[in-house]
C-alpha cells in the first residue's frame, strides 16, 4: 500500500471521525442562528460618513447643540382650487388628526392662521386666509402653499429606528381615518420615509434572494451530479457556513447595512463554488480505485488551490479595512471571516457528510462530458492560433473599460458617483415619486446649516438679531436657495399673524422693542428653541433649503455663504465676536463620493498586490503569477466599460464590484494554474498540460461561474437599484472571467511559454 503524506493521513481522520465532525459543527449551529436573528438593520446611507472627516466633527457637534429632530412633510395636490372653503375644512381635520399622535408638532400656514380665527365655517373665511397666505412670501418659499399645492410640516422626536417607525404607522393610520377628496393626492415626502424603507428593504432582502439562490444550488448539483446525497451535503454544509458566518457580525457589533446585506451572499456563493471544486475532482473516481483512497485523494489533490483561493479572497475582502466609510469597512472583515469558516467546514463538514450520506461518484462519461471534452480538446489549437487576435480584443476591450472608469482628459469624464439615498429607491415606487414631486414644487430636498457662534447671552441681543435677519434675507436671494429659516423668520410669522406685516423693522431702537420678549417666547415656543441655544443664548442657525447637489456644488454653496457671512461680519459690529460654520447632513451625504472613490482604487490597489503575493507562494512560475491575474482584471474593466455604455453608475454596491469580482473570480485562476503545473511538474508539454488543466478543471470553472453569476444574479429581484445593479453588472463580470479563462488566459501562455502544439498534432491538422 502507497505511504500516505501528512495532509492525506488527516483527511483520512476527519472521514473516519466524520460522526465526531458533524456533532461538533450541530453544537454550533443553535447559537450562531440566535446571534445572527440579534442583528441590527440600520439601512440609512449616512451611516456611510467618515466619522473623522472635519464637516462630520462639525455636524456632529452642531447636532449636540441642535438636535434635529425628524421631520416629514405631507403634500396635497388638490385638482381645483387649494384654498377652497371644503379644502381647507379637510386639511384641518388632517392636521388635528396627526396633531394628536404622541410626541407630534405640525405647522402649516393654516394653522398659523388659526391663531387668528379659529373658526373655519366663518363667513368669508377662505378668502381672508388666500389673502394671508399669499400676503407674504414665507409660506411660499417654505414649499407651505402653492398655486397647485398645500403642504404642512410634521416634526417629531424619535431617537431610535423603533420609535421613527412607530411614529410614522401611526400617522399612517391616522391619516388613513380621515377623509380628504377635495384635497386630492397625498404625497409622503421626508428623509425618515426614506430611512424606513431602506431598512425595511435590507432587513428582506437576504429573505428575498437566498430562497432563489438555494433553488438555483438545488437545480444545478442535481443536473450536474444527480445525486440527492450531494445535494444533501452540499446544502448542509452551506446552510452551517452561513448560519456561522453571519453570527459572528453579531460577536463583532456589526450591523446590517445596504453594504453589509451582502456579506451572507458573497460567503454562499464562494462557499458553494468552493463545494463544486471539491466534489467535481471527488467524482472523478478512476476505475479500480477504492472509493475511501480515492475520497482522501481528491480532498488532498484540491487542498493546494481551494486554500489558495480561499486565502486570496480572504485577504482581497480584508482589504477592504482601509476604506474610511465603517459599513465597508465592517463588510470587509466580516467577508473574510466568513470565508475563512468556509474553508473550515469544506475540508472537515463536507467530507464528513459526503461518506456518511455515501456520495456516489461517476465513472465514465456523460453525454454532456462528451461534448465537453470535444471542445476542451479542440482549445489549445484555436487558442494557438488565434492568440494574436484573442489578445489584441481583449486589449482594447480593457483600455475601453478603463477610460469608462476613469475618464481620458478633454474626451471622456470619470464614470459618475451616485451616493444620494433618492436615487437608491426604486423610480417605480410611490415614496420615489412623492420625493421627486416635492423637490420640483419646492425646488429643494437638500438643507445646510449655519452656525452661529458668539458670546453667551448676545445672540439674544437686538443687535445680533439684526444682523442674523439680513444675512438670512442675503442667503434666501442666494440662486439655488428655494427659502432660509432662521430665529427672525419667526418673529417676521409672529408680525404676519398679529396683523404688522412680515417685515422687521429697520430702525435699532423700533428693532429692539419688537424683539424684547424674545427670551420669554424661547420658553414657550418650541419651534423657536430649534434655532437659538436655549442654554447659553450664545448660539443660534439659520437653515438653508437648497437643490439637491454633488460635494462639489456643496462646496460652492459654502463658499457663497462664507462670503455673504465676512461681508454681514463686517458691517455690523454685533458679529465681529462671531463665528459661523456651514455643516449639515447633505453635506456629509454629498462627501459619501469622495471616499467611495478611494475604497476603489485603494482597496482594489491592496486586494490585486495580496493576491500577487499568494500566487507568488503558491506557483513558482513567473509567469504564472502574472498571468493568473489577467482574466480578473480584464473582467472587471470590461465590466466598467458595460456599466458605462449602459448608464449604471457607481455607488455604495457598485463601488465593490472591482474587489468582490477579483477576490472570487482568482478561484478559477488558481485551480488552473495549480493542474497546469502539476502536468508540467511530470515532463508535459504546453499542449498536454494545457488539456490536462482542461480536463480536470474546465468542468469546475464552468459550474463555479454559473453558481457566482446566477447568486448574484439573485439580486436583480431586489428593490434597491445599487442592489439590482450591483447583482446583474457582478454577473456580467463573471460571464466574462470564465470566457477569459478558455480564451485570453490559454493564448497568453502560448506567447509567454514560447511553445507550440505538439508535432504530431500539427501534421494530423
Amino acid at each position: 500500500m502507497e505511504k500516505r503524506s501528512r495532509i492525506e493521513r488527516l483527511f483520512a481522520a476527519i472521514i473516519a471521525r466524520r460522526w465526531l465532525v458533524v456533532g461538533f459543527w450541530a453544537l454550533l449551529v443553535p447559537g450562531a442562528a440566535w446571534l445572527a436573528l440579534q442583528i441590527p438593520s440600520d439601512g440609512a446611507i449616512d451611516r456611510l460618513v467618515v466619522e473623522a472627516d472635519p464637516d462630520v466633527v462639525r455636524t456632529r457637534e452642531f447636532q449636540k447643540v441642535f438636535p434635529e429632530g425628524r421631520q416629514i412633510v405631507l403634500l396635497f395636490e388638490p385638482a381645483g382650487d387649494p384654498f377652497a372653503p371644503t379644502a381647507l375644512r379637510e386639511l384641518a381635520a388632517v392636521e388635528d388628526a396627526v396633531g394628536k399622535v404622541k410626541g407630534v408638532v405640525t405647522f402649516s400656514g393654516l394653522s398659523l392662521f388659526r391663531r387668528r380665527e379659529a373658526d373655519l365655517a366663518a363667513e368669508g373665511y377662505a378668502e381672508r386666509y388666500r389673502t394671508f397666505a399669499l400676503g407674504t412670501p414665507l409660506f411660499r418659499k417654505q414649499g407651505l402653499v402653492g398655486d397647485h399645492h398645500v403642504s404642512m410640516a410634521v416634526t417629531f422626536e424619535a431617537p431610535s429606528s423603533h420609535e421613527r417607525d412607530a411614529t410614522l404607522v401611526e400617522i399612517d393610520r391616522v391619516l388613513a381615518g380621515v377623509e380628504h377628496p377635495t384635497l386630492g393626492k397625498l404625497r409622503r415626502v421626508g428623509q425618515p420615509y426614506v430611512e424606513q424603507w431602506l431598512e425595511t428593504e435590507t432587513r428582506s432582502a437576504t429573505v428575498r434572494y437566498f430562497p432563489l439562490f438555494g433553488a438555483f444550488v438545488v437545480i444545478l448539483v442535481l443536473a450536474l451530479y444527480r445525486s440527492w446525497r450531494a445535494l444533501l451535503a452540499i446544502l448542509l454544509t452551506l446552510g452551517v457556513t452561513v448560519v456561522i458566518a453571519v453570527g459572528l457580525g453579531h460577536l463583532f457589533g456589526f450591523s446590517l447595512t445596504i453594504v453589509s446585506e451582502l456579506v451572507p451572499l458573497v460567503v454562499l456563493v464562494t462557499a458553494t463554488s468552493t463545494l463544486v471544486y471539491l466534489h467535481s475532482r471527488y467524482i472523478q473516481q478512476p476505475e479500480g480505485v477504492d472509493l475511501d483512497q480515492h475520497h482522501v485523494f481528491s480532498l488532498a489533490n484540491k487542498a493546494l488551490p481551494v486554500t489558495a483561493s480561499i486565502i486570496a479572497a480572504m485577504l482581497g475582502f480584508a482589504a477592504l479595512a482601509v476604506s474610511q466609510i465603517r459599513p465597508i469597512r465592517e463588510m470587509g472583515v466580516w467577508t473574510a471571516t466568513g470565508l475563512a469558516i468556509s474553508w473550515l467546514t469544506a475540508f472537515t463538514l463536507f467530507p464528513a457528510l459526503q461518506k456518511i450520506f455515501k456520495a456516489p461518484t461517476r465513472q465514465g462519461t456523460t453525454a454532456a462530458g462528451r461534448a465537453y471534452v470535444r471542445l476542451a480538446d479542440a482549445l489549445p489549437h484555436f487558442t494557438y492560433r488565434f492568440r494574436f487576435l484573442i489578445l489584441a480584443i481583449g486589449t482594447v476591450i480593457a483600455t475601453a473599460g478603463g477610460f469608462a472608469l476613469f475618464g481620458l482628459p478633454g474626451v471622456i469624464s470619470p464614470m459618475r458617483m451616485e451616493v444620494d439615498a433618492i436615487e437608491y429607491i426604486d423610480e417605480s415606487l410611490p415614496l420615489r415619486a412623492d420625493m421627486m414631486a416635492y423637490e420640483k414644487a419646492i425646488a429643494g430636498l437638500a438643507a445646510v446649516r449655519i452656525w452661529v457662534k458668539t458670546e453667551d447671552g448676545a445672540v439674544v441681543e437686538p443687535a445680533t438679531l439684526q444682523a442674523l435677519d439680513r444675512l438670512t434675507t442675503a442667503v434666501g436671494a442666494e440662486p439655488g436657495v428655494s427659502s432660509v429659516i432662521g430665529p427672525t423668520t419667526l418673529l417676521r410669522l409672529r408680525r404676519y399673524v398679529a396683523g404688522q406685516g412680515d417685515a422687521l423693522p429697520d430702525d435699532p431702537e423700533a428693532f429692539a422693542a419688537t424683539t424684547s420678549d424674545l427670551e420669554q417666547l424661547l420658553l414657550t415656543e418650541k419651534e423657536l428653541r430649534g434655532f437659538i441655544d436655549l442654554k447659553t443664548l450664545g448660539q443660534a442657525q439659520l437653515m438653508v433649503v437648497t437643490k439637491r447637489g454633488d460635494a462639489a456644488s456643496f462646496e460652492a454653496l459654502r463658499g457663497r455663504l462664507d462670503a455673504l457671512w465676512k461681508a454681514e461680519q463686517a458691517r455690523s459690529p454685533a458679529l465681529a465676536k462671531a463665528s459661523a460654520t456651514v455643516v449639515g447632513e447633505s453635506i456629509l451625504q454629498a462627501k459619501i463620493s469622495e471616499h467611495l472613490v478611494p475604497t476603489l482604487t485603494e482597496s482594489f490597489g491592496l486586494t490585486a498586490a495580496l493576491i500577487f503575493l499568494t500566487f507568488l507562494v503558491v506557483f513558482r512560475s513567473g509567469a504564472a503569477r502574472v498571468m493568473a491575474m489577467v482574466p480578473s482584471v480584464f473582467a472587471i474593466l470590461a465590466t466598467f466599460l458595460v456599466m458605462r455604455l449602459t448608464g449604471i453608475p457607481l455607488n455604495v454596491a457598485t463601488i465593490l464590484i472591482a474587489t468582490t469580482v477579483l477576490g472570487t473570480t482568482e478561484n478559477d485562476q488558481v485551480h488552473f494554474f495549480h493542474h497546469y503545473q502539476e502536468a508540467k511538474k511530470e515532463g508535459a508539454s504546453a499542449e498536454k498540460a494545457l488539456l490536462h488543466t482542461l480536463h480536470v478543471s474546465g468542468h469546475a470553472i464552468i459550474y463555479a461561474t454559473l453558481i457566482n453569476a446566477s447568486g448574484f444574479l439573485a439580486l436583480a429581484f431586489s428593490n434597491l437599484p445599487p442592489m439590482r445593479q450591483f447583482g446583474i453588472v457582478t454577473s456580467i463580470a463573471f460571464a466574462f472571467s470564465m470566457i477569459a479563462d478558455f480564451t485570453a488566459l490559454p493564448a497568453a501562455l502560448w506567447l509567454v511559454m514560447r511553445e507550440k502544439p505538439d508535432a504530431a498534432k500539427l501534421e494530423k491538422r
